[in-house]
């Protein structure tokens, strides 16, 4: 019995030793990504798309799961002409998060630039629908009444 007590310290201090050193990884890994990330929001502020679009890459480099970090750097791509991408980045993150509202709102921005009304149309119907959902009834009656312009453009051009 004497001999057991001294071999379950060593594994208790193992097991808390392997405990804290995961501990200090994610630490100093979230630490990191809020760092990176605060980077590329600080360099897209200040027009530096290039800049914020690798500082955006190197968070997704560490954090693969992080959508928020996908919406900058469509938004950052989009600013960059490199539309396509920027859509495929929305189109991801609408994937993955299928309850993230901004994204559709993206999502429909490049839509709308590129003159695809009726697909951002049903963008911002998504993003409108899931606000009420969310009970943010202001930003939900800002795209109902983003929806009546856009129904109203072809009577005025009749």
């Amino acid at each position: 019995m004497l001999e057991t007590f001294p071999t379950s310290s060593l594994i208790a201090a193992i097991v808390v030793v392997l405990s804290l050193s995961l501990l200090g990884y994610f630490a100093w890994k979230t630490l990191i990504t809020s760092n990176l990330f605060q980077k590329g929001v600080n360099l897209y502020q200040a027009k530096d798309y290039p800049g914020a679009e690798a500082a955006f890459r190197q968070v997704i480099s560490i954090n693969s799961t992080n959508d928020v970090v996908r919406l900058f750097l469509g938004d950052v791509l989009n600013q960059q002409g490199q539309v396509e991408e920027a859509t495929e980045l929305f189109r991801e993150a609408i994937r993955r998060s299928p309850k993230k509202a901004d994204a559709y709102l993206r999502l429909a921005n490049i839509l709308m630039q590129q003159e695809r009304q009726e697909e951002a149309k049903v963008n911002l119907l998504q993003a409108r629908d899931l606000l009420q959902k969310q009970r943010q009834p202001e930003k939900a009656g800002k795209i109902t009444h983003l929806l009546d312009k856009i129904d109203a453009k072809p009577l005025n051009n009749s």
